[in-house]
């Protein structure tokens, strides 16, 4: 059999790992389960693709994201490695053969989103795949402490049933401890689970922040300054277009990209991007999961993000060829204060969220005690006017009772055209007999579809039109006619917004959801908020020690290149006033631990930004040290 390093060097040819990536691969293949913290762009898929090509069987790799998966599959197909995923608006037919080939072919990884995991399709093939591992890619999506919840995560557990000694290796790029923790506990890691943390410092990538009065100009002074390929992190659709607006009017070569945008759209604007045709792609956070382009030399945030992770995340797209980079943030004083706003805004109590559901309940006609498993055509901007809600509550009252299990709400949907024949084949001769103006339609749907008899196969109605050699207009006409006649249930392609109820609509008095998660989830989202808010006004700490200790990695030193490091480099202390400061640290720290403000307070006559340029080397040394609470304390 041959060894790791030579599966590396045959496929990637990579003649040593990167750090910590042969000791995750190890533990997977001593059968441990494994939490794995590798920051963007740290070789995440190497970790569990490695270890897949050592044993029998396939990987089964659960992902949330369709251009990734695509993506990565494609890779492996281009290495001469057979892999295959399932996704969203693929064939009956596709996904079965998919499955088919999963457990019988000659495969070694099928990629597929938590939701595919709890059809009765793909538990009717699981017992004939031969599953080697399970690999939990964005895994911090399981904890609803995280920033990222998505609850079909959390009944990824559910697999231990069907596959009790296969070990999980769960992967993230951003995790605290707390979702570190719940992580493992809702994986249900075994007890000789084990984790790995990768250094959240990057040495080469040089973070700052800018309070500015015009965020224009400084774009455009900073796009002058770096040259290369640059991202622009905007917050909403509209301010894509605006930066590239800018940027083109200024000769900058720039494009912009949204979710709102079509497929084939969004990919030539990526591909031109990752070619260097394009130079700078102003963006949503839609933009960047699972693109592999090194040489990225700037990331700029137009505005301030939600939290550190999608912060870090983000920043960390620029300089993965190891080459100095930039890290800028734009922000101005009232992006704070809505901020600190933000907690009440997607956390609305109780009682308003009760009124959103029952509002929707209403709008889409459900009476109390029915309504469950069916999906509904949904505009939320049509349904807040018709009910006189804020929109923003009702977006996040919406989100929160899908946290809560109770519907799902897919704001960007796309359900394939389904057909079923409902009568049978001796009947359908018939038909054909007295209807001879339908039948080319429907010679055409037998001649392409199988099992259209036994169950809704989705059809292409462009292909079919094509196949047939008719006009498609022509042929939706008639596949509705032969559904008005009762011969076919054709149910149209939906491409509108889709809510889904999981449950039957609760009567008035026992709406109940639960309330102390909830409002712990709201706590958590307040200190991201506090984090992200310190992070930003912070002017002397090293920032990427402040990101590393926020990720319980304490052992990072200061950067030496953030805007924080360059300004105290230029504060020179001697080192006589360097021992006084320190000596008259200890003694107050001694006495009783205290926070840095009223410690400040006591070493009177002393610079704030002499005393943290003092203490920052004290605790970087580990002769003080900062409790949970935020007090420094004597080592």
């Amino acid at each position: 059999m041959d060894t790791i390093n030579q599966i590396l060097k045959q496929y990637w040819h990579h003649d040593t790992f990167r750090p910590l990536q042969e000791d995750i691969i190890n533990a997977v293949l001593e059968g441990k389960d494994t939490l794995a913290l590798l920051p963007t762009g740290g070789g995440k898929s190497i970790c569990f693709q490695v270890p897949a090509l050592m044993k029998e069987g396939i990987c089964l790799v659960i992902s949330p994201l369709i251009a990734l998966m695509k993506d990565q599959v494609q890779n492996l197909k281009n290495k001469g490695i057979n892999a295959l995923s399932i996704y969203s608006g693929m064939s009956f037919l596709e996904v079965k053969n998919t499955l088919q080939n999963a457990a019988y072919g000659n495969y070694k990884f099928l990629y597929v989103s938590p939701e595919r995991l709890e059809t009765n399709l793909f538990l009717d093939y699981l017992p004939n795949m031969n599953i080697n591992l399970i690999a939990v890619d964005e895994a911090h999506c399981i904890s609803q402490w995280g920033y990222d919840f998505r609850p079909p995560y959390q009944r990824i557990a559910q697999l231990r049933e069907y596959l009790p000694n296969t070990p999980i290796l769960a992967l993230t790029a951003s995790a605290t401890i707390e979702v570190q923790n719940d992580i493992c506990e809702k994986l249900q890691f075994g007890k000789n689970q084990q984790r790995f943390q990768q250094s959240f410092a990057r040495p080469n990538l040089s973070y700052s922040i800018f309070n500015v009065p015009s965020k224009q100009n400084k774009l455009l002074e900073i796009l002058t300054n770096v040259k290369g390929s640059a991202i622009v992190y905007c917050k909403s659709r509209r301010h894509t277009k605006d930066v590239a607006d800018l940027l083109l009017m200024n000769k900058i070569n720039a494009s912009y990209y949204h979710a709102g945008l079509s497929n084939e759209e969004r990919n030539k604007r990526q591909e031109d991007w990752i070619t260097n045709k394009t130079r700078v792609m102003a963006c949503t956070n839609a933009f960047g999961m699972g693109i592999d382009k090194p040489d990225v030399r700037v990331v700029v945030h137009y505005e301030v993000p939600d939290c550190l992770e999608n912060y870090y995340q983000e920043a960390g797209r620029a300089g993965r060829d190891g080459k100095r980079a930039y890290a800028v943030l734009l922000y101005n004083s009232k992006e704070i204060a809505d901020l600190q706003l933000q907690t009440n805004i997607r956390y609305p109590d109780r009682e308003e969220i009760k009124k959103v559901y029952t509002a929707v309940m209403n709008h889409l006609q459900i009476a109390a005690g029915s309504g469950e498993g069916i999906s509904f055509d949904f505009d939320i901007g049509v349904f807040a006017t018709a009910f006189k809600l804020n929109i923003l509550t009702a977006t996040y009252a919406i989100k929160t009772l899908e946290q809560e299990s109770i519907l799902s709400f897919n704001n960007i949907f796309f359900k394939p055209s389904t057909i079923l024949f409902t009568i049978d084949k001796d009947e359908l001769v018939d038909f054909e007999q007295h209807n001879p103006q339908l039948e080319p339609v429907i010679k055409g749907l037998l001649r392409s579809y199988e099992g259209i008899f036994d169950f809704a196969t989705t059809i292409n109605e462009a292909q079919l039109a094509n196949f047939i050699q008719k006009k498609l207009p022509d042929v939706v006409l008639q596949l509705q006619k032969l559904h008005q006649l009762g011969v076919i249930n054709y149910a149209h392609r939906k491409d509108k917004p889709q809510i889904t109820l999981f449950q039957n609509r609760m009567y008035a008095d026992s709406f109940v959801i639960n309330l102390a998660d909830y409002l712990k989830r709201k706590q958590n989202f307040d200190t991201r908020v506090q984090a992200i808010t310190k992070y930003v006004q912070q002017t002397i700490m090293c920032r990427s020690r402040m990101i590393a200790a926020y990720f319980n990695d304490k052992n990072v030193k200061a950067c030496g290149i953030c805007d924080n490091c360059i300004n105290q480099n230029d504060l020179v202390i001697s080192t006589e006033e360097f021992e006084m400061i320190a000596t008259k640290i200890f003694e107050e720290i001694t006495l009783s631990p205290l926070v840095p403000k009223d410690l400040i307070k006591k070493l009177s006559g002393i610079k704030k930004e002499k005393f943290w340029k003092v203490a920052d080397y004290l605790q970087a040394e580990k002769k003080i040290i900062v409790s949970k609470s935020g007090a420094m304390e004597k080592a």
